[in-house]
């Protein structure tokens, strides 16, 4: 008859062929475990370290350098030239949209006239000493003013001739090194006259001698009068798009642009940041920039202007909608280099967080 065993030694054995094969188990599958939760734990902190480079992002717009310029007429009027078109190059004071000036024009040859018949009257009373020197000191500023309106009305005719195809560019560099040099000779003028008219013992002037000042006073009026009939460009630069067309009424308003002007040579993005992270932005920051049309590309840049208060929004952030009551901090970010980024275009930018960049 067999023994009965022990019961005490079959758990004994039980736990012991349970221990081993627990542990020729756990020999095999560990090396792979470890593996995975290596790169569990990589992964991890990969992206911990990725979260840490951005301070902030914030949605913007590209735009020329030194922002966009809608450019209205100083004064009403029918257009009748346009001579600016989208994408043209031009030169600051070029003129852009022409307004009709035929009343100014018929102004000023009255005012003209009046200004001769004066001088002739001032020149039949004699002057001597400091006073003759006034005198003259006002003929030669009055002549050097005049050359300078028909220096301007001259190259204001070459290039508009130019833009319609009947004048060369070196016609205009011509016109506009002419207008150059009469301008100058008028400031040294001015400045010749003014050291005159600080002299203490200067004498005032006679009764026609102050005729003659209010007729010439009236021909420059005039002749600013026509000059605001022309718009100009403001600064070198391009133009970014034209509303104004020949026949139509311009309006000095805001609200009636007649063309739109930029810089382009450089880009910035005008970008809005949440209250939230205003304290982590700061001049100099760098920044990185992406837009959707280049979905490989970054473009650097830097902070070159924070404003000094929140605002409003006016940039509508991509997913889910601001609540109206979001108030943003304005930075301005200028792009490193000509990156091919079309202004008005929108992008996001983000601000790199400069001590976890120097830590990696």
């Amino acid at each position: 008859m067999a023994k009965k065993l022990d019961p005490t030694v079959t758990a004994v054995v039980a736990a012991g062929v349970a221990a081993i094969v627990t542990s020729v188990a756990l020999n095999q599958i560990a090396p792979r475990l470890g593996g995975e939760a290596q790169a569990i734990e990589s992964a991890t902190a990969q992206e911990s370290r990725t979260r840490q480079v951005w301070a902030a992002s914030a949605t913007g717009r590209v735009e020329p350098k030194g922002g966009e310029v809608r450019i209205s007429s100083e004064v009403s009027g029918r257009i009748v030239d346009v001579l600016a078109e989208t994408n043209d190059k031009v030169a600051a004071g070029d003129p852009l949209v022409v307004l009709d000036d035929d009343d100014l024009q018929v102004k000023l040859s009255a005012a003209e006239s009046e200004a001769e018949v004066r001088i002739l009257e001032r020149d039949e009373e004699p002057a001597t000493g400091i006073a003759l020197e006034r005198r003259q000191a006002e003929d030669a500023l009055n002549t050097s003013e005049r050359a300078r309106f028909t220096a301007q009305q001259e190259f204001d005719e070459t290039y508009r001739k130019f833009k319609h195809g009947n004048a060369d560019t070196n016609a205009v560099k011509s016109a506009r090194e002419k207008l150059v040099e009469a301008r100058k000779k008028a400031t040294e003028d001015r400045a010749k006259l003014d050291e005159i008219l600080a002299k203490a013992d200067l004498p005032a002037p006679t009764r026609v001698e102050s005729a003659l000042w209010v007729a010439r006073t009236d021909v420059a009026q005039v002749e600013n009068a026509i000059e605001r009939t022309r718009v100009r460009a403001p600064a070198d630069g391009s133009i970014l798009n034209v509303w104004a067309k020949v026949g139509e009424l311009s309006a000095p308003s805001l609200e009636a642009p007649l063309l739109l002007f930029g810089d382009i040579s450089s880009l910035q993005v005008r970008a809005e940041v949440e209250e939230r992270d205003v304290t982590k932005i700061r001049m100099g920051q760098r920044v990185i920039v992406r837009a959707d049309a280049f979905p490989d590309k970054d473009f650097e840049g830097v902070v070159t202007q924070v404003a000094p208060a929140l605002g409003s929004p006016r940039i509508i952030s991509r997913g889910p909608r601001r609540p109206n009551d979001v108030e943003v901090l304005e930075v301005l970010i200028s792009l490193n280099g000509s990156p091919p980024l079309l202004t008005g275009m929108r992008v996001d930018a983000f601000f790199r967080n400069e001590a976890a960049s120097a830590a990696r």
